[in-house]
Protein backbone atom coordinates (compact mmCIF):
# COMPACT_ATOMS: atom_id res chain seq x y z
CA UNK A 1 0.00 0.00 0.00
CA UNK A 2 1.65 3.27 -1.07
CA UNK A 3 1.89 5.99 1.83
CA UNK A 4 -1.27 8.08 2.14
CA UNK A 5 -3.37 5.60 0.40
CA UNK A 6 -7.03 5.19 2.24
CA UNK A 7 -7.87 1.46 3.93
CA UNK A 8 -10.59 -0.19 2.38
CA UNK A 9 -13.31 -0.35 5.33
CA UNK A 10 -16.64 -2.15 5.84
CA UNK A 11 -18.95 -1.61 8.23
CA UNK A 12 -19.15 -4.72 11.11
CA UNK A 13 -21.36 -2.99 13.96
CA UNK A 14 -23.94 -0.36 14.03
CA UNK A 15 -24.38 2.07 16.44
CA UNK A 16 -27.07 0.53 18.34
CA UNK A 17 -25.04 -2.87 18.85
CA UNK A 18 -21.87 -0.88 19.84
CA UNK A 19 -24.02 1.02 22.32
CA UNK A 20 -25.41 -1.90 23.98
CA UNK A 21 -21.71 -3.91 24.16
CA UNK A 22 -20.29 -0.27 26.02
CA UNK A 23 -22.78 -0.23 28.19
CA UNK A 24 -22.95 -3.77 29.36
CA UNK A 25 -18.84 -3.70 30.00
CA UNK A 26 -19.01 -0.53 31.61
CA UNK A 27 -21.65 -1.71 33.60
CA UNK A 28 -20.34 -5.18 34.30
CA UNK A 29 -17.05 -3.17 35.54
CA UNK A 30 -18.46 -1.10 37.81
CA UNK A 31 -20.67 -3.91 39.93
CA UNK A 32 -17.34 -6.41 39.43
CA UNK A 33 -15.53 -3.98 40.88
CA UNK A 34 -17.94 -3.29 43.77
CA UNK A 35 -19.02 -6.61 44.17
CA UNK A 36 -15.33 -7.75 44.91
CA UNK A 37 -15.57 -4.99 47.81
CA UNK A 38 -18.49 -6.74 48.78
CA UNK A 39 -16.87 -10.06 48.76
CA UNK A 40 -13.81 -10.08 49.53
CA UNK A 41 -13.31 -9.04 53.54
CA UNK A 42 -9.50 -6.98 53.57
CA UNK A 43 -10.83 -5.07 50.53
CA UNK A 44 -14.38 -4.31 52.04
CA UNK A 45 -11.88 -3.18 55.59
CA UNK A 46 -9.97 -1.31 53.20
CA UNK A 47 -12.25 0.43 52.00
CA UNK A 48 -14.97 0.98 54.32
CA UNK A 49 -18.17 2.60 53.58
CA UNK A 50 -19.66 -0.82 53.03
CA UNK A 51 -22.96 0.39 52.32
CA UNK A 52 -22.09 3.13 49.97
CA UNK A 53 -20.48 0.45 47.91
CA UNK A 54 -23.76 -1.61 48.29
CA UNK A 55 -25.93 1.01 47.01
CA UNK A 56 -23.67 1.56 44.11
CA UNK A 57 -23.55 -1.95 42.95
CA UNK A 58 -27.43 -2.04 43.01
CA UNK A 59 -27.82 1.32 41.22
CA UNK A 60 -25.61 0.42 38.55
CA UNK A 61 -27.53 -2.65 37.79
CA UNK A 62 -30.64 -0.62 37.46
CA UNK A 63 -29.14 1.90 35.48
CA UNK A 64 -27.63 -1.31 33.31
CA UNK A 65 -31.02 -2.42 32.76
CA UNK A 66 -33.05 0.59 31.78
CA UNK A 67 -30.02 1.75 29.68
CA UNK A 68 -30.25 -1.44 27.66
CA UNK A 69 -33.87 -1.51 27.72
CA UNK A 70 -33.61 2.32 26.22
CA UNK A 71 -31.49 0.99 23.29
CA UNK A 72 -33.13 -1.78 22.38
CA UNK A 73 -36.32 0.34 22.40
CA UNK A 74 -35.02 3.56 20.34
CA UNK A 75 -32.20 1.77 18.44
CA UNK A 76 -31.93 -0.37 15.65
CA UNK A 77 -34.15 -3.50 16.37
CA UNK A 78 -32.93 -5.06 13.09
CA UNK A 79 -29.01 -4.40 14.19
CA UNK A 80 -29.58 -6.63 17.39
CA UNK A 81 -32.12 -9.31 15.95
CA UNK A 82 -29.34 -9.72 13.09
CA UNK A 83 -26.62 -10.03 15.87
CA UNK A 84 -28.59 -12.90 17.84
CA UNK A 85 -29.34 -14.71 14.61
CA UNK A 86 -25.36 -14.51 13.71
CA UNK A 87 -24.72 -15.86 17.49
CA UNK A 88 -27.50 -18.51 17.66
CA UNK A 89 -26.32 -20.27 14.23
CA UNK A 90 -23.75 -22.42 14.75
CA UNK A 91 -22.45 -23.99 11.69
CA UNK A 92 -20.34 -26.97 10.06
CA UNK A 93 -17.84 -24.10 9.91
CA UNK A 94 -18.03 -22.83 13.25
CA UNK A 95 -18.07 -26.46 14.45
CA UNK A 96 -14.55 -27.22 12.46
CA UNK A 97 -13.37 -24.00 13.64
CA UNK A 98 -13.84 -24.92 17.29
CA UNK A 99 -11.63 -28.19 17.00
CA UNK A 100 -8.99 -26.08 16.00
CA UNK A 101 -9.32 -26.12 12.36
CA UNK A 102 -9.28 -23.20 9.37
CA UNK A 103 -12.33 -22.92 8.16
CA UNK A 104 -14.06 -19.37 6.79
CA UNK A 105 -15.89 -17.31 9.29
CA UNK A 106 -19.28 -15.19 9.17
CA UNK A 107 -19.32 -11.31 11.18
CA UNK A 108 -18.49 -13.15 14.27
CA UNK A 109 -16.28 -16.50 14.34
CA UNK A 110 -17.45 -19.29 16.66
CA UNK A 111 -15.40 -18.45 19.75
CA UNK A 112 -17.33 -14.92 19.48
CA UNK A 113 -20.74 -16.37 19.15
CA UNK A 114 -20.53 -18.47 21.96
CA UNK A 115 -19.03 -15.41 23.92
CA UNK A 116 -22.28 -13.68 22.87
CA UNK A 117 -24.39 -16.54 23.95
CA UNK A 118 -22.83 -16.81 27.43
CA UNK A 119 -23.06 -12.88 27.80
CA UNK A 120 -26.55 -12.95 27.77
CA UNK A 121 -26.93 -16.05 29.32
CA UNK A 122 -24.81 -14.89 32.87
CA UNK A 123 -26.40 -11.11 32.28
CA UNK A 124 -30.22 -13.11 32.36
CA UNK A 125 -28.45 -15.17 35.51
CA UNK A 126 -27.16 -12.33 37.03
CA UNK A 127 -30.09 -10.22 37.01
CA UNK A 128 -32.11 -12.96 38.53
CA UNK A 129 -29.85 -13.91 41.22
CA UNK A 130 -29.36 -10.55 42.42
CA UNK A 131 -32.63 -9.85 42.46
CA UNK A 132 -33.62 -12.54 44.52
CA UNK A 133 -30.42 -11.57 46.89
CA UNK A 134 -31.73 -7.99 47.36
CA UNK A 135 -35.36 -9.24 47.71
CA UNK A 136 -33.78 -12.01 50.53
CA UNK A 137 -33.10 -9.33 52.45
CA UNK A 138 -36.26 -7.77 52.68
CA UNK A 139 -38.52 -10.96 52.68
CA UNK A 140 -36.53 -14.14 54.05
CA UNK A 141 -39.26 -16.07 52.03
CA UNK A 142 -36.85 -15.23 48.70
CA UNK A 143 -33.81 -16.89 50.94
CA UNK A 144 -33.08 -19.72 48.66
CA UNK A 145 -30.26 -21.98 49.20
CA UNK A 146 -27.30 -21.61 46.65
CA UNK A 147 -28.60 -18.18 45.16
CA UNK A 148 -25.78 -16.14 46.47
CA UNK A 149 -23.05 -19.19 45.29
CA UNK A 150 -24.87 -19.48 42.18
CA UNK A 151 -24.26 -15.21 41.89
CA UNK A 152 -20.45 -15.85 43.22
CA UNK A 153 -19.76 -18.46 40.64
CA UNK A 154 -20.96 -16.58 37.50
CA UNK A 155 -18.46 -13.66 39.03
CA UNK A 156 -16.04 -15.76 38.81
CA UNK A 157 -16.14 -17.52 35.49
CA UNK A 158 -16.92 -13.95 34.02
CA UNK A 159 -13.53 -12.80 35.19
CA UNK A 160 -11.78 -15.72 33.33
CA UNK A 161 -13.93 -15.01 30.54
CA UNK A 162 -13.17 -10.93 30.90
CA UNK A 163 -9.09 -11.82 31.41
CA UNK A 164 -9.38 -13.71 27.38
CA UNK A 165 -11.58 -10.85 26.12
CA UNK A 166 -9.33 -8.20 27.01
CA UNK A 167 -6.09 -10.39 26.01
CA UNK A 168 -7.31 -10.97 22.45
CA UNK A 169 -9.22 -7.19 21.70
CA UNK A 170 -5.74 -5.44 23.38
CA UNK A 171 -2.69 -8.01 23.13
CA UNK A 172 -2.82 -10.59 20.71
CA UNK A 173 -1.50 -8.85 17.58
CA UNK A 174 -3.84 -10.82 14.90
CA UNK A 175 -7.14 -10.23 16.68
CA UNK A 176 -7.22 -6.82 18.52
CA UNK A 177 -7.92 -4.68 14.89
CA UNK A 178 -11.41 -5.98 16.16
CA UNK A 179 -11.76 -3.20 18.95
CA UNK A 180 -12.06 -0.97 15.90
CA UNK A 181 -15.09 -2.63 15.15
CA UNK A 182 -16.56 -2.30 18.33
CA UNK A 183 -15.25 1.54 19.14
CA UNK A 184 -15.80 2.68 15.52
CA UNK A 185 -18.06 0.46 14.14
CA UNK A 186 -15.87 -0.50 10.67
CA UNK A 187 -12.70 -2.47 9.97
CA UNK A 188 -10.35 -2.97 7.91
CA UNK A 189 -11.90 -4.98 4.37
CA UNK A 190 -7.83 -6.65 4.19
CA UNK A 191 -8.42 -7.98 7.96
CA UNK A 192 -11.65 -8.41 7.28
CA UNK A 193 -11.19 -11.07 4.28
CA UNK A 194 -8.84 -12.87 6.16
CA UNK A 195 -10.06 -13.62 9.24
CA UNK A 196 -13.95 -12.95 8.42
CA UNK A 197 -13.99 -14.44 4.84
CA UNK A 198 -17.69 -15.68 4.90
CA UNK A 199 -19.30 -12.58 5.88
CA UNK A 200 -17.04 -10.49 3.57
CA UNK A 201 -18.48 -12.73 0.75
CA UNK A 202 -21.67 -12.24 1.77
CA UNK A 203 -21.57 -8.04 1.72
CA UNK A 204 -19.85 -8.03 -1.76
CA UNK A 205 -22.94 -10.06 -2.91
CA UNK A 206 -25.33 -7.49 -1.70
CA UNK A 207 -23.22 -4.40 -2.37
CA UNK A 208 -20.71 -4.12 -5.20
CA UNK A 209 -18.38 -1.80 -3.54
CA UNK A 210 -18.15 -2.41 0.37
CA UNK A 211 -15.36 0.30 0.49
CA UNK A 212 -15.81 2.99 3.29
CA UNK A 213 -19.29 1.63 4.53
CA UNK A 214 -20.31 4.36 6.54
CA UNK A 215 -21.50 3.13 10.28
CA UNK A 216 -25.16 3.52 10.74
CA UNK A 217 -27.51 3.69 13.85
Amino acid sequence: MTAGKVRARIERFTRTERAVHWIHAASFLAMLATGLVLYIPAWSSWIGRRHLVKNVHLITAVVWVIAIAVVIIVGNRKALARTWRDAETIDADDRRWLTGRKAPQGRMNAGQKLNTIITVAFAVLFLVTGFLLWLGERDHRFLFAGTGALHDLLTFVSIAILVGHLYLALVHKSTRHALRGMVKGDVNLEWAESHHSKWVAEVKAETDEPVEVPAGR
